[in-house]
């Protein structure tokens, strides 16, 4: 079957299948289970219109229940097995695991990461935000800056990865170290400081995705605030850091935290520039490792990444519903 064919008929069997649904599910509750007739019609309509909700999201719920809920305990349940899943081990992933220096390194860089590339695109984003807003040209700068969003990691890696050449006729930082006299060196084998080289890559495509949103924000404070603040002698780093500043705090945060969960689920970038070596590694990056070998670490590993990611999309979603008051 083509590709077309497929998709025009997933669509239609899926739409056709919600509607059905919500018609089938309607008739049966008016109809049958409630019926507004008799001496109860109008508790049947109250309770009837109780339980429509529910009905419309079941379909959801139960795909929820489904694709994510279950695959996550089930998850849980395999880190607790061997890797062939017939001998119970316990916690042993888990403790073999947090003691080996493997994990700790990439734990490490983990936050690292998290420290460092949400703090760094958020405030990049604004002040591009914030500059841009000021230029004739701004949408344009916008656009150049928004651009790296189009790209996939893994070709923003290739990308970087000429930049970082240790070639002086093909590497940026390599023909200014030559231009210098200086020995060329890969950057992407200097420890500890090679992750931030890593880092900068997924910077530089995240300040486009802050730099859309904040500058929302900031055209969405009034004016009136800013005029007044000019009247009362405030000068422009003023304005900025204490009129407009507290306004989008809610916009920063809910920004910051969306990059923080990009970063603790990134892995394309650490696999295609360094595969995890010369002490990159990262946790999706570690989970990989072990996803071929003899034992159950891998779903172990997984599960700790979603403990992780876990309070900083909660804290994501609370952010977000006061910004929508």
């Amino acid at each position: 079957m083509s590709p077309i064919l497929q998709g025009l008929i997933t669509i239609i069997v899926g739409v056709g299948g919600c509607v059905g649904y919500f018609y089938a599910s309607n008739l049966v509750l008016d109809k049958v289970i409630f019926p507004p007739r008799g001496d109860d019609a109008g508790r049947n309509i109250n309770r009837a219109n109780q339980v429509r909700p529910w009905l419309f999201l079941f379909p959801a719920m139960f795909a929820l229940g489904l694709y994510l809920v279950y695959p996550v305990i089930g998850s849980f349940i395999r880190s607790l097995y061997n890797r062939a899943g017939d001998e119970f081990v316990g916690l042993g992933n888990y403790t073999t695991m947090f003691a080996e220096d493997g994990f700790q390194t990439a734990f490490f860089n983990n936050v690292l990461w998290a420290l460092v590339v949400p703090a760094m695109a958020t405030f990049l984003g604004l002040l591009v935000a914030q500059l841009t807003d000021r230029l004739s040209w701004g949408n344009i700068a916008k656009s150049l800056i928004f651009m790296p969003m189009a790209i996939s990691f893994v070709g923003a890696s290739l990308i970087w990865k000429f930049v970082y050449a240790n070639d002086p006729d093909i590497g940026i930082i390599n023909a200014v170290r030559d231009m210098m006299g200086m020995v060329p060196v890969d950057p992407l084998q200097i420890p500890f400081w090679n992750n931030f080289f890593l880092m900068v890559i997924l910077i530089w495509i995240q300040t486009g995705f802050a730099m859309v949103i904040l500058s929302a924000a900031l055209r969405g404070i009034p004016e009136e605030t800013i005029e007044a603040a000019i009247i009362d002698g405030a000068n422009p780093f003023q304005i900025f850091f204490k009129i407009k500043i507290p306004q989008i705090m809610g916009t920063i945060v809910v920004v910051w935290t969306t990059i923080t969960i990009l970063v603790l689920k990134v892995f394309d970038i650490v696999y295609a520039m360094t595969g995890g070596n010369f002490d990159t590694e990262i946790l999706p990056s570690y989970m990989m490792d072990f996803m071929f070998r003899d034992d159950g670490r891998a779903t172990a590993v997984a599960f700790v990444i979603m403990i992780i990611v876990l309070p900083v999309m909660i804290w994501n979603i609370i952010n977000a519903r006061k910004e929508m008051r």
